[in-house]
């Protein structure tokens, strides 16, 4: 059974200046606490964790019309996982983003769930600056 877990937060800037940071796969470092870095070739991306720990993910969906960004994380300690990350135009200065993990095993969910409400509270920093 998998785990799940959604976190959303409002930020005060248009979906599309927002979407240009979340959609740019190769940005996520930059507003992900405990993310280094990380690198993407085609549909692959591996992220580097603060402890040197790189995670290859899978990328299955950047669709900007819709404003979703999918991946899947294929390193060994899950047996399956979902990340999807929505942008939602409120009105032409404010969107909803909503980040949503599916995975298993289901504690992880709980684990990348933490970091997920971590990384809105830094988008939102980011881009209300």
């Amino acid at each position: 059974m998998y785990g799940s877990i959604r976190h959303h937060i409002r930020i005060r800037r248009s979906a599309d200046d927002v979407w240009a940071l979340v959609g740019d796969p190769a940005r996520l470092h930059t507003w992900f606490p405990g993310i280094v870095d990380c690198t993407v070739d085609g549909t692959t991306r591996v992220i580097t964790t603060g402890v040197g720990l790189p995670m290859p993910e899978r990328i299955v969906m950047n669709d900007g019309s819709q404003r979703r960004f999918q991946y899947e994380i294929t390193a060994p300690m899950f047996r399956t996982h979902r990340g999807t990350i929505d942008v939602i135009e409120l009105d032409p200065d404010e969107c909803l983003v909503v980040y949503s993990t599916d995975c298993e095993p289901r504690a992880m969910a709980l684990v990348i769930g933490g970091g997920t409400a971590g990384a809105l509270d830094e988008l939102k920093r980011q881009m209300e600056a």
